[in-house]
């Protein structure tokens, strides 16, 4: 049982993805609840690293520390003011400040920033009786969001995102973010242990979320986060967490995942990233057009990514490898398939209706993941 007492933090997620994320948390024994923006949990700090370490789908993880409806300026220093940082922040901590603002009425990002930089550093410099604060210290990265009017100040528990795996090091076109890929992958009807195909592969993003999944390899097992630098952190418990972490990894249980695509230059990146990630020799990719694939397996999952009439540029080839999809599916009678298309009109050119189907974001654009 951690010495240090529970907190509220925030597993930040993308639209439409964040009961995924509530959904995880609650699976590792964290009760969750997902809201506008990602999944709210009362945790201790340990389960926080944890959260960070194994959650697959959420952006970050953020530890909330205070929210309040402001109306001026004067509203959000005391709020900011009001957090005792002290009990944070170290003499020489460095605090960068990132700050945004959605229908409110302080719209200056910048001027909510130095606000809120100032009632920290007015505060610390009271505590700690200094005139002048060093900020040579490990980073605390501090974000003031306010959406509404409404303020929420938060300390980034993750650093860099946590879609930065570590395996991906080279982008192709209109590459899929990590995040939203292990999100398609805990949505599709593949389940550890059956037949996982990706006809449209790319870079092999999927490819690698499925197998990272099915040899139960903590997706941030290879990188560090900020937290882990926090003084307020438990360092033993973090050790600890780590090296569980790199006991359950198992990446023999990573099989039966395959992959296929027309272009030469993405299978090249996609090789290179299944082997950064550790799984040379697990997952198998070949350059092959779709009408071409024919699985001997009598049942499986496809689960594919393919490109938009906006990478093609050329909508009718795009509705053509539409219909391919389609006969794709047709040929392997046993096989289910789970596809994320932008394009409204996808199901008359694939051939039938989805029989589910969920509304996400691919970055900006709006897009619909559907099961076949």
């Amino acid at each position: 049982m951690s010495a240090f007492p529970p907190r509220t933090y925030l597993a930040s997620a993308a639209f439409g993805l964040e009961g995924v994320a509530a959904g995880e948390l609650r699976r590792m024994g964290i009760p969750a609840k997902a809201e506008q923006g990602g999944a709210r949990f009362e945790a201790a700090p340990a389960d926080a690293f944890r959260a960070n370490l194994w959650l697959r789908t959420a952006d970050r993880v953020l530890l909330v520390l205070a929210e309040q409806t402001v109306a001026s300026f004067e509203d959000l220093y005391q709020l900011v003011s009001s957090i005792p940082w002290e009990n944070l922040l170290p003499k020489d901590a460095a605090f960068p400040v990132t700050g945004k603002c959605v229908r409110s009425r302080l719209m200056s990002v910048r001027d909510c920033q130095a606000v809120s930089k100032k009632a920290i550093c007015n505060r610390l410099q009271g505590r700690y009786h200094l005139e002048r604060l060093p900020e040579t210290g490990a980073a605390y990265p501090i974000d003031v969001a306010i959406h509404k009017d409404l303020a929420r100040i938060t300390l980034d528990m993750s650093g860099e995102a946590l879609n930065r795996r570590g395996y991906r090091t080279w982008n192709g076109e209109a590459p899929l973010r990590e995040t939203l890929a292990a999100a398609l992958v805990d949505l599709s009807p593949w389940r550890v242990g059956m037949p996982l195909a990706d006809p449209c592969c790319g870079t092999g993003t999927l490819l690698i979320e499925a197998a990272m999944k099915a040899a139960r390899r903590a997706p941030g097992l290879t990188r560090s986060f900020a937290c882990e630098s926090f003084a307020f952190m438990p360092a033993g418990e973090m050790k600890a967490l780590r090296q569980q972490a790199q006991e359950a990894y198992a990446p023999q249980a990573a099989m039966d995942i395959l992959g296929s695509d027309i272009d030469p230059q993405a299978l090249t990146l996609c090789e290179k990233h299944v082997r950064q990630a550790g799984f040379e020799g697990r997952i198998t990719a070949r350059r092959l057009d779709l009408r071409e694939l024919q699985l001997q397996k009598p049942q499986g999952v496809f689960l594919t990514n393919p490109p938009y009439g906006e990478r093609l540029g050329d909508k009718a080839s795009c509705q053509a490898l539409y219909r391919d999809l389609g006969a794709l599916l047709r040929r392997h009678p046993g096989w289910r398939m789970g596809i994320i298309v932008s394009d409204p009109a996808f199901e008359r050119f694939f051939g039938r209706r989805a029989t589910q189907k969920r509304r996400l974001y691919n970055g900006r654009l709006e897009c619909e993941f559907m099961i076949f």
